[in-house]
């Protein structure tokens, strides 16, 4: 039976938005689709009613957001409306209009749900760390912030300053002359500063934005850091101080100027000025120094939501409150993946990264990475058996891995990419694009996945180390098999040249008697009765 398939529909008020997802059985979702279209629903936002062009342009985008969701297959739509309709006196027909017409029945959420869900989406798919965190977005109509902890939130607020609505009282002038950019300025300090005592009171670990207007501007800020446009925005962090700087040159621009900016949606030039000013006098009253971007917000805060009254979804948060982990185990299980032979590895290379502890020096983050490529790193057979290292690789660098930063996708999507076949190479466009740090920890723990991918070469679990030892010419690991284990030393022995080459070790593998304990010195005869050796492995035992 395949997955249930959800949509959710977020009918803003600058755009209008839907995405549609597998749910899977552990409450991980995967996307099949996304559709948006700037409707401006909030264009008449002081004015209090939707005029009747904006509308029928609505209710055809909703329309085709119908016939979308009927043509994938969907099992159930959710939609809600947030400020533009909730404020408009008219807002109540229009949900009612567009129900009939399109069988999307939207419910008009309050301020403080629009944040609570946009907190639930984000403390879902960035890494939190239990710590307390603050959540800014900026909309059409509206500003939500949020402070939680733990999934807990602890202050919900929302505003009317959203950029459509700020542009319509203060923005008549392009570029915004210096009596509306001060006026903005003091709109946004009078509405923000009591929650932003509050908030300086409660303190604050981690601050989040989300929203495209707060991605929008977030792309600009960090390609002025960095000189290049991040592929993905998702965990990236850019600093309070570009913000305002940003500010400052966007308010000096004209339409024409902004729209040429480098990779800005032109639909975002007429009000990304305005969205800066009140992004920066929000960063400012809040005391926030960096901002964490989030790609997730309202329509993934519905989607969790939704599905979190299940309890099985519930038992899998439970049982992987870590994000990051959550997020490997449910790419892992869309992907169809052998758990038992995932786990063993993953058991067998941390092993041996414990073991090698004082030649590599890396650590507790870099033990992670590890872990989560072993767990994904035989995914690709969900595409096909031939190559599937290479498609591993592809399924983790697009597979919406949650709580990672883009270089840490990098780093776990060559690990696992590595585990067999060619070693390595600066010619490789993956692995060429890693930074000189990253491609060391990238060879080194491939080479520990390598090896320990060998020792269950059957996928039966047969070969299981006890007993790592490192000393200054070599690196011994002593297993114990359990029945015929000689395909599984013969690989392992076969993949060590990786692990040799970046520990500077010899890479010595021999297998223990039965009632043999790890304590004992010397080589151990194999089942073969033949002693261990290192270098070119043996022809492969016959099967």
């Amino acid at each position: 039976m395949r997955a249930m398939r959800i949509a959710a529909v977020d009918m803003g008020s600058n755009s209008l938005h839907m995405v549609i997802v597998d749910v899977a059985r552990s409450g991980g979702f995967q996307v099949i689709d996304r559709v948006k279209d700037m409707v401006r629903l909030g264009s008449a936002l002081p004015e209090g009613h939707i005029p009747e062009p904006v509308i029928r342009q609505a209710l055809n985008v909703v329309k085709g957001y119908s016939g979308l969701a009927a043509t994938r297959g969907v099992d159930k739509i959710l939609a809600v409306a947030t400020s533009a309709i909730r404020e408009a006196d008219n807002g109540g027909d229009f949900l009612k209009r567009v129900g009939r017409e399109t069988r999307i029945w939207a419910r008009a959420i309050s301020g403080e749900e629009e944040a609570r869900l946009i907190y639930l989406a984000v403390h879902n798919s960035v890494r939190l760390e239990g710590k307390r965190a603050l959540l800014v977005d900026i909309g059409g109509g509206s500003v939500e912030i949020a402070v939680g902890s733990a999934g807990k939130i602890e202050l919900a607020a929302s505003e009317k300053l959203g950029v459509l609505r700020l542009k319509e009282l203060h923005g008549r002038h392009d570029p915004l002359s210096p009596g509306e950019e001060r006026r903005i300025e003091e709109q946004v300090a009078r509405a923000i500063s009591p929650h932003a005592r509050a908030i300086r009171r409660l303190g604050f670990r981690h601050a989040v934005g989300t929203s495209g207007t707060i991605l929008a501007l977030g792309a600009l800020a960090r390609t002025a850091e960095t000189g290049r446009r991040p592929e993905s925005l998702h965990h990236v962090v850019v600093k309070a101080e570009t913000i305002a700087d940003l500010r400052r040159r966007l308010t000096r621009l004209d339409l024409r100027a902004r729209t040429r900016l480098p990779g800005l949606d032109p639909d975002r030039a007429d009000v990304l000025h305005i969205g800066a000013v009140l992004l920066d006098t929000l960063l400012t009253q809040m005391k926030v120094r960096e901002l964490l971007l989030c790609e997730w917000a309202l329509r993934e805060g519905l989607l969790l939501d939704y599905i979190q009254s299940h309890p099985r979804t519930l038992a899998r948060a439970e049982a992987y409150p870590d994000v990051r982990r959550r997020s490997v185990v449910e790419l892992a299980e869309r992907c169809l993946y052998d758990e038992p032979h995932a786990r063993h590895v993953c058991a067998t290379a941390t092993a041996l990264f414990d073991a090698t502890r004082r030649l590599h020096r890396l650590g507790n983050e870099d033990r992670a990475i590890l872990e989560h490529a072993s767990l994904l790193h035989d995914i690709g057979h969900h595409i096909s058996h031939n190559r599937h290292h290479i498609h591993t690789g592809y399924l983790i660098l697009n597979g919406g891995l949650r709580g990672f930063d883009p270089q840490e996708i990098d780093l776990i999507a060559n690990v696992a990419r590595y585990h067999r076949r060619a070693l390595p190479r600066r010619k490789h466009p993956s692995f060429g694009s890693l930074t000189g740090a990253f491609r060391r920890k990238a060879r080194l723990l491939a080479g520990m996945l390598r090896v320990a991918d060998g020792l269950d070469r059957s996928h039966r679990q047969h070969v299981r180390p006890v007993a790592i030892r490192c000393n200054p010419t070599g690196l011994r690991i002593l297993v114990r098999a359990q029945g015929d284990g000689e395909l599984e030393i013969w690989e392992a022995r076969r993949r060590a040249m990786l692990l040799e080459t970046c520990l500077g070790r010899s890479v010595t593998i021999e297998t223990m008697a039965p009632g043999r304990r790890a304590g004992v010195a010397g080589p151990v005869p194999g089942a073969s009765g033949k002693r261990a050796a290192t270098g070119r492995a043996p022809a492969p035992p016959s099967r």
